[in-house]
């Protein structure tokens, strides 16, 4: 039996389930998600957007999902603790696929700024989600988007009104918890209106050391001089697997940053896709890789300058040791009118070993003809130089090693525009290179 087969009955036998526990924004577009994913099936490696990334296998295991919404039996707030000096964060939680209800005293919200459950808030403010929702997931472009439009209950929402500035950063904590192999499906929607300013850091974290299999799909929309900064950081274990959509459309004006960074994983595989829409729209679009025995890393990007005056600036870096392979294919469509578009696309890639493996594919496709345009990839090893160098004046092969990893990764970490974020990530890269667990003091998820 092919893997989409248990999903396609899965979904048929319990559909009414699946919609009795969501909400009737999210319950609209299921029909056709599911029509377009009985269509597609799982894409394969044919197909150029998923060429270095075998969906199907990563599917085909029996998981356990939580479609009837049985409460898990932990309190995150007691589970997780986070250290980060100076932080200050409103903090949230998901564990797997549901949002937690129970909000702890520090998460504190401007006047009119929503935050929470998706299905939750679809039912209390129908207007917002439905005029949004499943807008930029086009479910018969992508078999992935389609299989979480189906079986996704539950996710959140963000939204920030007109001219309101957040201060205070969001934490947003991912965490995975069961006794049995799980799949999740976890949707975000995030809307900041015209002159909305806003930052969102997303931590992904499993309990437990048992397979897991999580699909997300996060649209935003982002207003006329609106603001974003949007933070990822993933550090679970070995035995998971990470399907992640991001859809992005900006308007005139609006300045978003995008950083992704994956510290700990099994399997990564996360596809961004940015729409400029309005002139003067500018996207900086950022990741960063650490990954050694058999991780895999894969970044799928996609940037359309639709219009003239925009800018978009991208950065990838990884870094593989051991056995573990990565990917990135990034595409910058400049289309016919989108004059005095500058854009630069940069993918540099560092192999420890001879095992690692590294597939950079960056794309540029140019409509106008008054455009600023550039893009590059490189892949190489440690310089053995500078390793000499280091040496010689009494640095330990290892530690000159680190070293120079260590400035590698930096530039990525720098485009950060949160200081204590930045520093911690300082902190935890290094930690990753020495190959130490990166524990959060009182933190039962890390011990």
């Amino acid at each position: 039996m092919k893997a989409e087969q248990q999903y396609i009955d899965l979904f048929s036998q319990c559909e009414a389930m699946i919609c009795r526990h969501s909400a009737e924004a999210m319950n609209a577009p299921r029909a056709k998600a599911f029509a377009d994913f009985e269509r597609q099936g799982f894409p394969t490696r044919k197909q150029e957007k998923y060429k270095y990334t075998e969906v199907a296998k990563y599917f085909a295991p029996d998981y356990g999902l939580n479609l009837n919404r049985l409460e898990i039996p932990v309190n995150p707030y007691e589970v997780f603790k986070c250290d980060v000096p100076n932080m200050s964060t409103s903090l949230y939680f998901v564990v797997n696929d549901a949002f937690c209800q129970r909000v702890h005293p520090s998460a504190s919200l401007p006047e009119g700024v929503l935050f929470g459950s998706l299905s939750e808030l679809a039912r209390q403010h129908p207007d917002v989600v439905k005029r949004c929702y499943g807008k930029l997931a086009d479910t018969s472009k992508d078999a992935v988007t389609a299989f979480n439009t189906m079986f996704a209950q539950d996710g959140v929402l963000m939204y920030v009104p007109r001219q309101v500035v957040m201060e205070k950063p969001i934490q947003l904590v991912n965490i995975l918890r069961a006794d049995v192999d799980f799949l999740v499906n976890r949707r975000m929607l995030i809307v900041l209106e015209e002159g909305a300013q806003a930052k969102l850091l997303v931590c992904d974290h499993a309990m437990d050391h048992v397979n897991f299999l999580s699909t997300q799909v996060t649209e935003v929309f982002v207003g006329e001089n609106a603001v974003l900064d949007l933070y990822e950081l993933e550090e679970t274990h070995e035995s998971t697997v990470r399907f992640h959509n991001l859809y992005v459309r900006q308007e005139a004006g609006s300045n978003v940053l995008l950083n992704g960074m994956t510290l700990h994983n099994g399997t990564t595989r996360n596809t961004t896709e940015v729409t400029l829409a309005g002139r003067g729209a500018e996207i900086n679009l950022c990741g960063m890789a650490i990954a050694d025995q058999n991780e895999q890393v894969d970044n799928h990007t996609f940037i359309d300058h639709q219009v003239p005056d925009c800018t978009s600036n991208e950065l990838f870096k990884y870094v593989l040791d051991g056995q573990a392979v990565g990917a990135f294919a990034g595409k910058v469509l400049v289309r016919e009118g989108a004059q005095h578009t500058q854009s630069q696309q940069t993918n540099r890639n560092i192999c420890a070993t001879r095992e690692a493996r590294m597939y950079t594919q960056p794309q540029l496709e140019i409509y106008a003809d008054d455009v600023k345009c550039s893009h590059g990839a490189t892949v190489g090893q440690l310089d053995e130089n500078a390793l000499f160098y280091m040496q010689q004046r009494g640095i330990s092969l290892k530690e000159a090693r680190l070293l120079l990893m260590f400035a590698f990764v930096n530039e990525v970490i720098d485009q950060i525009r949160m200081e204590a974020l930045k520093d911690r990530l300082h902190l935890l890269v290094e930690k990753r290179f020495r190959g130490e667990l990166n524990k959060c003091q009182g933190c039962a998820i890390c011990k």
